[in-house]
């Protein structure tokens, strides 16, 4: 990852887990927690992070997920229900670790889907989500998405990628396909959650994206109470921060303007809604 934050290991759920920090203008700046892709890490999210924090003033929290980047490896494979682990577990402890009580969550793929089960089930308040390529049921596309993903690993090209950004690239990706490819996992969905988040949320999506269709954006803007913007990028794949990043940087700098109290506006805990 660019720019002038170094990683450092924190010791989080019993594993050591890979985390840069982005501080903020003030102490009492509000902190963007990015969870990366199912294949993603620190290092894959470049810049982004720090050009959207100084477009918001905000600070920034980034970690590696167990078994991605410079984290541990997990010690036994870790099955279908990983992301509900990740979402009321360790970011749980992590968010505690770092004393943010009201995280904006921004999340990536499998890290939006963490970012949604987090803000639907943990009792934890969210003052906002961008959500990029979220995952809320599993369609026929993403399972072919990840059979592609996996001839890829296989042939050597996407092997060789990921090598450069994890510690152990064979361990990585087969955690993550082997999780999503179980038949057990095509009946996984979070839709339920949703009713229970009443935080801002913006949608962003590729028109390409070979993992998921338009119909998880509409299921989460159905589903959930707060407020829902979408953003639909033409000619773009599942990776719209690096495909199109400065519609996503504009529209994620915007959004969250407005979702960020102005100094002295903080909403009264007695006029909040009950969560």
């Amino acid at each position: 990852m660019t720019g002038t934050a170094a990683a450092e290991a924190v010791c989080i759920a019993g594993a050591r887990l890979e985390v840069v920090r982005i501080a903020g203008p003030s102490e009492d700046a509000s902190v963007i927690v990015f969870l990366h892709e199912g294949l993603g890490s620190v290092s894959q999210w470049r810049d982004y992070p720090h050009r959207l924090c100084s477009a918001t003033g905000c600070g920034a929290l980034i970690y590696s997920r167990r078994g991605y980047g410079a984290s541990s490896p997990h010690a036994e494979p870790p099955g279908t229900g990983y992301l509900r682990h990740e979402a009321l577990d360790v970011l749980p402890a992590l968010l505690d670790r770092y004393a943010v009580e009201r995280p904006i969550l921004y999340g990536h793929s499998d890290g939006a889907s963490i970012a949604l089960i987090h803000a639907g089930d943990s009792g934890r308040r969210v003052r906002a989500l961008v959500l990029e390529a979220p995952h809320v049921f599993v369609e026929p596309v993403s399972l072919a998405g990840v059979r592609a993903a996996r001839s890829a690993f296989e042939a050597g090209a996407l092997k060789d990628s990921l090598a450069r950004h994890h510690a152990d690239p064979e361990h990585t990706f087969r955690s993550w396909c082997d999780a999503w490819l179980d038949p057990a996992f095509a009946a996984w969905n979070i839709e339920p959650c949703l009713d229970q988040i009443t935080a801002p949320a913006l949608l962003i999506q590729g028109d390409g994206d070979r993992y998921g269709t338009l119909r998880q954006l509409d299921a989460i803007a159905r589903g959930v109470r707060g407020s829902c913007e979408m953003l639909v990028l033409p000619d773009c794949g599942h990776g719209p921060h690096r495909e199109a990043p400065e519609q996503v940087l504009t529209a994620a700098s915007r959004f969250l303007r407005k979702a960020i109290p102005q100094r002295g506006q903080e909403i009264p805990p007695a006029a909040r809604d009950p969560e």
